[in-house]
């Protein structure tokens, strides 16, 4: 800030110079840049291409798919190794795409948020992108600009603000042969910095080095689901190994042995991986759009674990701004006068800050011509403007009271510092015409008269206090970890609406045993003065006691603690290096947007947990029967073929259920809440499917051999097998695909109505959950029996899926064994048969375990009070 009058002797010593210093010629640019001198640091995304499509691609999910396809294409069975090839290549597709989108949408964002860099080349200052710069270029600093580069400043003086490196608001004063650093900014003054360390070699970069590693953490459903398909693929090589032994000491043929292997393998329920990839895009989606951009697919889940969200001060719960709060005028003024009079100084500096800002935007006042000025500095910590009439000085209460001559400020200020709140005074020199400088030029104060105190408050932004107001409804604990003084955190947090309690100084955390670290972190809400390492070591410490923790910031000082956290949360205006680790970039730099995607994700863990009830009882039903027909020596009870129909009885229906699933509080028990679920509803319709085969397989065997047996009824079944009736092999085969046809219309029939115990549209299905008012299931259950009317009725679809075309015996032997299906089912789950017989009662007490009635759950239930809800989400944490 320099002297409006121009007069040659209120230039400061330390001003930039009218003639900038000697930079470099744009050939001697141009050199350094091709030999690799430039500031080429990654500034987009480190998130490459190849690098999603790799993690994507050889997931463990489409690792154990491929695995299957090249154990398919060794046996022959080309057509079904492309299906499962496919359905891996089309999961890694499809987690592939939003990463590629939410990569494209950030490095947009970031291109956006570069701006040119001044540089003096041939004696000019000139514009270039900031990847121009090169060693040995000269950069010019002015108020708002961005240090790009590491190196000492050659001429002027600048304000400069580090808190996206160290997390300390107050900007510090960097003279000729201070360092700055790249990341920080300019907020006052002007000046030369000469680029010493440009790229890779700067300090930003260094920095974040540690937190570009790779993260692979898996969410809470993520890892329970690898363990139900571990546990799934360990019983099918089980089964695998026996059948096929089986095989070889009976002598299957090898197109036996072929289809059993297929089947088998069909048993691992890879659909579900589908399933999971299509919930975590379309959660993306709708969670980008209400300001949340996922980085990390899975991440949109994984922040609906969250129970302790750790935020930054300023630049998270603040916008860096400052807004007027109070004014207070001494020695009997009027207030409306001294508040122009603060507006005015305000519009009359010639660099203005914050400070300066907020005043102009609340005061009226027009700028005034000025004669000479002090700008602000934070090592002076005030400022004085010379007008035709007065002098006025701006500055911090315990700077100017020693040159107070009259009153005292000091109730005021001893208040409202209290509360948090920045506290500046308006004085007035006693003298008019008294200097403002001494003889060697230093800024000198001279006597003065309060005029006014005036009380500036960090600007909140939006919605902050209803967010917190709703993570604390929802049992969510928030930490405030900043480089700021603690009391004025603890203060702001409370105007937030948090419980601030009693704050801590980073100081106390130095030198302290995990053990008393971790109760100091339990214990409190708001730490201030924290360093890089400390807030990295306090989400080590919140991890390291079982909780599921969110870090969000915006400097390159969070970046380690965001990568520390189970869920890293950035904010757009944030450093690049910030977003680039981040799993969820808030773009519109709301906090709010959590909270949406909080939701969502709830949702999502809701719709798979449904969803991989019905897949699991299909597997282990599967497994059962396949298991009890092999013992009692009867033909293979399915074929490749039948298995496609859990298109139409599993697929469908869970694409559904997962897209009308409500949000809910992750179930802690989930593993215990699928056992209660699944073993039950497997059993029994196992059971029942295995009664139903080997009925039909014995009345087919049998009657098919009886005189009377209609001769259009044995061309049919030669039909079906491809056989003549004169094969030792047709009665076997003919038996064999009347039993499955007889099977799989049970199990399709039965699967259709497992979806109403599910989400039951009458109290008549509501043994495992209460009723839905959401009658969109039974919808879908009356249309899934349909197409599968038409699949029996069809000779084209019937054929295609290995069945014989409708018959009379196939029905009077499965509705009846649906009812008793149905009737048994019932009463299992409305008095826990076999939880009692198995124990299973015993495997998760607590809050979310049964309630009275047979309700298992109470998943989208409007009756489910606020309470039971709040309790599952404290079970949950």
């Amino acid at each position: 800030m320099s002297d409006r009058s121009a007069a040659p002797d209120a230039r400061r010593k330390d001003s930039p110079p009218d003639t900038p210093p000697q930079g470099l010629t744009r050939r001697e640019a141009d050199e350094r840049l091709g030999r690799g001198e430039g500031n080429v640091a990654v500034t987009a995304s480190s998130r490459t291409y190849a690098r999603i499509l790799r993690t994507n691609v050889f997931s463990f999910y489409n690792t154990i798919l491929f695995v299957i396809g090249a154990a398919l294409l060794a046996l022959g069975r080309y057509n079904d190794a492309i299906v499962s090839v496919g359905l891996g290549l089309l999961n890694a597709a499809i987690s592939a795409v939003q990463e590629i989108r939410a990569k494209r949408q950030l490095d947009q964002l970031q291109l956006l948020a570069q701006s040119a860099v001044n540089v003096v080349r041939d004696g000019r200052v000139v514009e270039v992108p900031p990847t121009d710069v090169v060693r040995g270029d000269v950069v010019r600093l002015r108020p708002g600009d961005q240090v790009v580069v590491d190196g000492p400043v050659v001429d002027g003086r600048l304000d400069v603000d580090e808190s996206l490196l160290t997390g300390e608001p107050d900007p510090l004063v960097k003279r000729p042969g201070d360092d700055l650093l790249s990341g920080s900014f300019c907020v006052a003054g002007e000046g030369y910095q000469r680029a010493r360390d440009v790229g890779a070699a700067s300090y930003a970069n260094r920095l974040t080095a540690d937190a570009r590693r790779v993260s692979t953490d898996l969410t809470p459903l993520q890892r329970r689901i690898e363990f139900v398909v571990r546990l799934v693929m360990a019983l099918v090589v089980l089964m695998t190994a026996t059948i096929l032994l089986q095989a070889a000491l009976e002598g299957f043929s090898l197109l036996r042995t072929v289809q059993t292997t297929a089947v088998l393998s069909g048993l691992v329920p890879y659909g579900l991986f589908i399933l999971i990839a299509l919930a975590y895009t379309v959660g993306a989606v709708k969670s980008s759009r209400r300001g949340a951009l996922v980085q990390r697919v899975n991440a949109v889940e994984s922040v609906s674990n969250v129970d302790v969200v750790c935020t930054d001060k300023t630049g998270t719960l603040t916008t860096g701004r400052l807004t007027m709060a109070e004014v207070t005028a001494f020695g009997g003024r009027d207030r409306a006068t001294v508040e122009r009079v603060l507006g005015s100084v305000a519009r009359s500096t010639s660099a203005p800050n914050l400070t300066t800002t907020a005043l102009a935007a609340a005061l009226p006042g027009e700028p005034e011509e000025v004669l000479e000025e002090v700008p602000f500095s934070s090592a002076l910590r005030w400022s004085a403007l010379r007008t035709d009439d007065d002098v006025w000085v701006l500055g911090a209460p315990d700077v100017l009271a020693p040159r107070l001559t009259a009153g005292s400020a000091a109730a005021v200020v001893e208040d409202w510092t209290t509360q948090g709140l920045r506290v500046l005074l308006l004085a007035r020199a006693g003298d008019p015409a008294v200097p403002l400088r001494d003889a060697d030029g230093r800024p000198t104060l001279p006597a003065l008269e309060p005029v006014a105190a005036v009380a500036l408050a960090d600007e909140l932004r939006p919605q902050v206090t209803e967010t917190i107001a709703r993570m604390d409804h929802e049992g969510v604990d928030l930490k405030v970890l900043s480089g700021d003084d603690p009391r004025t955190v603890a203060a702001l947090a409370t105007r937030a609406g948090l419980l601030a309690g009693d704050p801590v100084h980073g100081g106390e955390l130095d030198g302290l045993p995990d053990s008393e670290f971790d109760r100091l972190v339990a214990r409190g809400t708001v730490f201030g003065r924290i360093a890089p390492e400390q807030k990295e070591r306090i989400v080590g410490s919140l991890r390291r006691q079982g909780h599921y923790v969110a870090m969000v910031g915006d400097g390159v000082n969070d970046a380690r603690a965001l990568k520390q956290a189970h869920v890293g949360v950035a904010m757009r205006s944030g450093s690049a290096v910030t977003k680039d680790v981040a799993d969820i970039v808030l773009t519109d730099d709301s906090f709010a947007a959590l909270l949406p995607a909080r939701q969502e994700g709830r949702r999502i863990i809701s719709g798979i947990a449904t969803s991989m009830q019905v897949f699991l009882v299909r597997v282990v039903t599967q497994g059962l029967v396949i298991l009890a027909v092999t013992m009692l020596g009867l033909g293979f009870p399915y074929s490749p073929t039948q298995v496609g129909l859990t298109l139409l009885t599993v697929g469908v229906p869970t694409f559904f259920l997962t897209m009308w699933a409500r949000p809910e509080p992750p179930d802690p028990a989930l593993l215990a809440s699928l056992a209660r679920f699944v073993i039950p509803a497997a059993v029994v319709t196992a059971a029942a499917g295995v009664a139903v085969y080997t009925y039909l397989y014995t009345l087919v065997s049998r009657g098919i051999n009886e005189p009377h047996v209609p001769a259009g009824v044995v061309e049919d079944f030669e039909g079906y097998t491809g056989l003549s009736s004169d094969d030792t092999e047709f009665i076997e085969a003919a038996a064999t695909i009347g039993a499955q046809t007889g099977l799989s219309t049970y199990v399709s029939l039965a699967s259709f109505v497992l979806i109403l115990f599910l989400r039951p549209p009458h109290r008549c299905f509501a043994s495992w959950t209460r009723p839905t008012q959401d009658k969109r299931p039974a919808v879908l259950v009356a249309v899934l029996v349909v197409v599968f009317a038409g699949v029996l009725s069809i000779p084209a679809l019937s054929n295609y899926f290995g069945l014989t075309g409708p018959a009379s015996p196939v029905f009077t032997t499965v509705l009846p064994a649906l009812v008793i299906w149905f009737l048994a089912l019932t009463a299992a789950y409305r008095f826990q048969l076999l939880e009692r017989i198995l124990g299973l009662d015993r495997l998760a007490p607590g809050p979310l375990s049964r309630q009275t009635g047979g309700y298992a759950r109470s998943a989208g239930a409007p009756e489910e009070s606020a309470n039971h809800a709040r309790s599952a989400t404290a079970a949950a944490g």
